[in-house]
């Protein structure tokens, strides 16, 4: 029979403790600044090794987070921290930076890599693409409905993990740039400040329309167990252990069969309840929630009842003991555990004042093994001389054979390698400029386009639009690129790249993506990739990873300033978006919709922030929306002698009014009304 895990979120040692004795077969636990929940108490390198110790005592995988994006300046720590978890015995990183890929494969290539969610694969063609780059597992991404998985668990030998409880991101995971635009605090690099989860407002007036309920599935497992999803996870490395404790607990009772308490589970933590609406592809207003006073003060009363599910530690490692007394020979205690074995020496045996050390006694002593993970089944006692051997020294061989015992049953079998990385100061390439920087358009519509674009050096349009104008596209004497969707699931990927093929025969060969699923699809019709800003390209080494495969070029991500851009090597192509009301986040589901659906709803519509701000929103044809910045980047009158190209990046814009951001682009002016530079000026944190 298949055995399903049980994934837990740890933050800190108390929330070890719930999952490990609750019943989890694994956690989940961040190491350093590397890890997208950076105000997590985390481990550090000592306390780390502890963590692993105690879980693999128990039978319990660890898995470490390494699944935020890195700088140039960090590559060296990144490295040091990949040594120390492969030393410390980890079962496998989660990642989603392609550098932190490189680093674990030159350090520690026998340890299993796993897709962080923040890596957005919610596609076939994603999964298959991580597949053959060695990835043992993938994190679906959360939007996913149980078709969709089962589509993808069809096509891939790879392990599927899937969240099944706690909470929801409104953007798609790796998507979201909304607290690192509007207070410098990236949900890339772990420190996402939940801006979502205030009190904006949709044109109807519903309130708190980015703030989702918490999932749970837990009624669906059985479901998911069938159609082969191997890793059920749970969200929460920030939450208390009794929250740790609840979820464990119920999903072990849901995996059996069992009845769980769902007033306890929501108690403990929830926002207005639960939703299954992405699982059961129920997309609607239901999965809008957000916390109240009543979730607030739900969980007090039954803190105390979930603390003594974890109170006491387990035991699960039986060991038979070999206690041997000889005259003039110092004592030895053999502990058997499975297939470990250790002998340990003692004191010399004395003649008894009075009695020889009886079984009764040795047996007491010994079964004394504290805070190990071990407990004694059976002892074999060999004394033919009638010695004796006072409690201390009986005490000591105990302490000492478990001792050894424990580290044996722990010890590291990787072999990790000492190497250094090729930090990016040390790489030269030749200057991939070919002197000139290319200027390129972006249109979020056919509609938006003017002649005077022609003078561009590309035109990115969407794939929908080249083949609803393609008559008129074709006559076009600009280097056309195709924009693939931003979110690809996998009931339209044959379709897709159906229309990719259909296009390529109009002479179109460039895509562009900010997707994993979305270069599968590129490179399968033929066609030259451009890599946009969803890609999360901070560094080199994972630029030079994207040259590797097969991308022609790239548009940087715009979490990076203008020091960190100069910094990068570049092996290929790279670029920035120099103007734009920049995308802030990804939702498949809708903040627009209320109690009628989309009710005659435009796609053009817009979401209000507690101070009045309006941000603009576009829905891509009910698939998926959009919420960008309200406020548009403008660096288009900076010196940028550092890029390959730059973008002019077109959403809300009429024709007239990019016809003259075109302009002043051209005359290196700057543009009328409200503009930000971004975070080219300003440092993440």
């Amino acid at each position: 029979m298949k055995n399903f895990e049980i994934l837990a979120p740890v933050g800190a040692k108390e929330q070890l403790y719930a999952a490990v004795r609750c019943g989890a077969n694994a956690v989940y636990l961040g190491a350093g600044d590397f890890n997208a929940r950076r105000n997590a108490e985390n481990f550090d390198n000592e306390t780390l090794k502890q963590a692993i110790d105690y879980c693999h005592l128990r039978g319990v995988k660890v898995y470490v987070t390494l699944n935020t994006i890195i700088f140039d300046k960090e590559i060296a720590d990144l490295y040091d921290c990949v040594k120390t978890i492969a030393k410390s015995g980890a079962d496998a990183v989660i990642i989603q930076d392609f550098a932190v890929l490189k680093a674990v494969k030159d350090i520690c290539p026998e340890m299993p890599i796993h897709a962080s969610t923040q890596m957005a694969v919610h596609n076939v063609s994603g999964a298959e693409f991580l597949e053959k780059l060695g990835f043992s597992r993938i994190v679906l991404a959360r939007e996913l409905s149980h078709a969709e998985i089962k589509i993808i668990r069809e096509k891939v030998s790879a392990e599927l993990e899937v969240f099944v409880h706690g909470a929801h991101c409104m953007s798609a995971s790796g998507n979201c740039y909304l607290s690192a635009m509007l207070g410098e605090r990236s949900g890339n690099r772990g420190l996402c400040a939940q801006g979502c989860r205030l009190n904006w407002q949709n044109t109807h007036g519903r309130e708190y329309a980015l703030s989702l309920k918490d999932m749970s599935y837990l009624d669906s497992i059985n479901e998911l167990q069938k159609i082969g999803v191997e890793s059920f996870k749970i969200e929460g490395r920030m939450k208390r252990p009794e929250y740790v404790a609840a979820a464990v607990t119920s999903l072990r009772k849901a995996m059996n069969g069992e009845f769980y308490d769902k007033n306890t589970l929501r108690s403990v933590f929830s926002r207005s309840g639960f939703t299954d609406g992405y699982l059961k592809g129920e997309r609607n207003v239901s999965m809008f929630g957000f916390r109240n006073k009543e979730d607030v003060t739900s969980a007090q009363p039954i803190l105390k009842d979930l603390e003594t599910l974890y109170k006491d530690d387990i035991r699960p490692n039986k060991v038979d003991m070999h206690l041997a007394l000889k005259r003039d020979l110092p004592s030895t205690l053999t502990i058997n555990c499975g297939s470990h074995s250790v002998t340990v020496n003692g004191e010399i045996p004395q003649e008894p004042r009075t009695a020889p050390l009886s079984y009764e006694i040795a047996f007491r002593n010994l079964s004394k093994l504290g805070d190990t993970s071990l407990y004694l089944d059976s002892l074999t006692f060999e004394n033919e001389d009638s010695l004796t051997l006072p409690a201390s020294a009986i005490n000591a061989l105990r302490r000492n054979g478990a001792e050894l015992l424990e580290k044996k049953i722990c010890m590291v079998n990787y072999t990790v390698n000492d190497v250094a990385p090729q930090l990016p100061s040390e790489i030269t390439y030749e200057s991939p400029l070919n002197g000139k920087r290319e200027l390129r358009v972006r249109l979020e519509s056919f509609s938006q386009y003017s002649e005077i674009f022609n003078k561009a050096d590309m035109l990115i349009l969407k794939i929908d639009d080249i083949i609803k104008h393609k008559e008129e596209i074709e006559l076009l004497p600009v280097k056309i690129c195709a924009e693939l969707p931003a979110l690809i699931y996998p009931e339209s990927e044959e379709k897709l790249l159906s229309q990719l093929k259909e296009i390529k025969k109009t002479g179109i060969v460039r895509g562009s993506t900010g997707n994993i699923g979305g270069i599968a699809l590129l490179k399968k019709a033929g066609f030259h990739i451009c890599g946009n800003h969803g890609l999360n390209i901070t560094n080199s080494i994972a630029l030079e990873q994207y040259k590797n495969f097969g991308i022609d070029d790239v548009t940087l991500s715009f979490e990076l300033t203008e020091k960190a851009i100069k910094n990068i090597t570049a092996p290929i192509k790279s670029g920035a978006y120099i103007y734009g009301h920049l995308p802030l986040m990804l939702m498949r589901a809708c903040p627009q919709k209320n109690e009628n659906g989309c009710e005659k709803c435009n796609g053009k519509t817009e979401l209000t922030d507690r101070k009045g701000i309006t941000f603009p929103v576009i829905c891509h044809n009910k698939i998926y929306s959009v919420l960008y910045n309200s406020v548009p980047l403008y660096i288009g009158d900076k010196n940028l002698p550092h890029l390959s190209f730059v973008t002019l990046y077109f959403t809300k814009e009429t024709k007239k009014e990019c016809e003259s951001i075109f302009n002043s682009y051209l005359q290196n002016k700057t543009i009328e009304g409200k503009k930000t530079n971004g975070l080219f000026y300003r440092e993440l944190l």
